[in-house]
């Protein structure tokens, strides 16, 4: 196993090579750079432009620009200096992408614990009110883009709140300032928590329900095909107990598309909670994307960049782990 997993990052080497080269042409066949703007100010001394661009290395030419920057990642674990911030990139980038892994955990797991039962449910009652009332859910959850659904429940929690005439539901953002009447950094580690969990109950719900729908009609077309197989009514037809046919024969075989899904679950679901950061002013990856891209902030770009192409990777390696735990028909050599 250990020889399988060494090769596959050995392997995937050329695919981040290749992909973090794609995106640093593009950003530098864009036009203009971080230093631009001190260009366009006629009080900035013309000498100190030059030093700021010999600082960064702006003045070499795009191969040497990339090779330093990626023997830099390769070797030191270093994303570069950031243009806008004059600091690391990694500790600029490094917040926005714990804050994103939250969202992404939180609904990556509320997936999973809905859309395997639900799928299951709506596979033994095929055809029943509750099947075609959830299919009816499935189908609004994969119609209605995730910004507008962010809306509406942004609405739905102002409303929520004037009614009660206290905040019971969160409207945008993280955190809180104060909690319990004493400043955010003061409180206890476990306000500081449950602050955010609360902060992240309507941002989890809207990420998680364009994936939710998937699964659930996924699981559902995967458990009545097994439901059908012969394995399965001849254990029906040695009296097996219908629960034991249901979760232990089909589900662990109706199951296995589910776990091969898991390699592009993450970035999907980093790309899909990208606009639902922005409209709830959630301080993740994407807001931090929109801001580098408007500083023109090179390294920062690809810092983010690398993280996402990074995940992909771990998704797709892991998803081939959880496979051959699922079904042991797989080994690895």
């Amino acid at each position: 196993m250990w020889n399988y997993i060494a090769r596959r990052l050995l392997q995937l080497i050329p695919t981040f090579v290749g992909a973090t080269i794609l995106a640093f042409v593009i950003i530098q066949i864009a036009p203009g750079d971080a230093i631009t703007r001190f260009e366009l100010d006629p009080t900035v001394d013309r000498e100190q432009i030059e030093r700021l661009r010999q600082q960064f290395g702006l003045d070499q030419p795009i191969p040497a620009q990339y090779a330093k920057w990626l023997s830099g990642v390769f070797f030191h674990g270093y994303l570069g200096l950031s243009l806008d911030y004059r600091s690391d990139v990694w500790s600029v980038i490094r917040q926005p992408i714990l804050n994103s892994m939250v969202l992404v955990g939180l609904s990556t797991l509320l997936i999973y614990l809905v859309a395997i039962p639900i799928g299951v449910y709506s596979a033994v009652r095929k055809y029943s009110l509750g099947d075609r009332a959830l299919t009816f859910l499935a189908f609004f959850g994969l119609a209605i883009p995730n910004f507008f659904f962010a809306l509406i429940m942004l609405y739905f929690a102002i409303w929520v709140n004037d009614h009660a005439g206290m905040r019971l539901l969160p409207v945008g953002g993280m955190t809180d300032q104060f909690l319990g009447g004493v400043p955010r950094q003061e409180a206890p580690w476990i306000a500081r928590t449950l602050d955010v969990l609360w902060h992240s109950i309507l941002p989890v719900i809207v990420v998680a329900t364009s994936g939710m729908a998937g699964l659930v009609r996924i699981m559902r077309g995967q458990m009545l095909e097994v439901l059908s197989q012969d394995y399965v009514r001849t254990a029906r037809a040695k009296g097996v107990a219908e629960s034991m046919v249901v979760y232990k024969h089909a589900l662990r075989n109706a199951v296995i598309p589910l776990v091969a899904g898991i390699g592009g679950l993450l970035p999907g679901l980093i790309g899909g909670a990208g606009l639902v950061e922005v409209v709830m002013a959630w301080p993740g990856i994407t807001p931090a994307f929109l801001q580098a891209v408007s500083a023109i902030d090179i390294y920062v770009i690809m810092g983010l960049i690398t993280i996402s192409t990074f995940l992909l990777i771990v998704g797709n390696l892991l998803s081939d782990l959880l496979l051959a735990w699922v079904d042991p028909r797989i080994r690895y050599n």
